[in-house]
């Protein structure tokens, strides 16, 4: 239960810090708002680190090295999110990661990468990840399919007559 909620509010924080960071764009530009956001963030982790943590920050250990490219993936992911809620909106962006979260999720999965447990990809996986890409079709096209476009009630016209 508890890694709902935490996944629950990771949705809403990445929803909302990439609304802000879009607007924030607009004055500083991308890469401005890129560095100040992650600049403070560095700044919020150093403070909770050193707060509540028992380890030292460096101890790597015989972690694999590769591992520490995720913080240009995080430079990234910023970027990436700012510049497609300016350009799709944000309901669409988010889908659309949302989207892309899940595939490559489930090819780690399924292939066991990373050194995560191998899980099967089944139908029913395939089905849920088929119908979401569809939802996303539909929310961002439904206007120009005719099932889902609003019935509009006949108008009358009432013409004047001229005396």
């Amino acid at each position: 239960m508890i890694g709902i909620f935490f996944s629950i509010i990771a949705g809403v924080l990445i929803s909302t810090q990439n609304i802000f960071n879009t607007r924030m764009s607009t004055k500083i530009g991308s890469w401005g708002t890129t560095t100040i956001v992650l600049g403070l963030g560095l700044t919020a982790s150093l403070i909770v680190f050193y707060s509540v943590e028992n380890t030292p920050l460096f101890a790597f250990g015989d972690l694999n090295k590769i591992y520490l490219i995720s913080g240009v993936f995080g430079v990234s992911l910023v970027y990436c999110l700012m510049r497609g809620m300016s350009i799709l909106g944000p309901a669409y962006t988010v889908s659309i990661t949302m989207v892309s979260q899940l595939a490559l999720a489930s090819v780690v999965d399924t292939f066991g990468l990373f050194h995560f447990e191998a899980v099967p990809f089944t139908w029913n996986k395939a089905v849920g990840l088929s119908m979401l890409v569809g939802g996303i079709l539909v929310f961002k096209l439904g206007h120009r399919i005719p099932f889902f476009q609003e019935k509009k009630a006949p108008q009358t016209e009432y013409v004047r007559e001229a005396r």
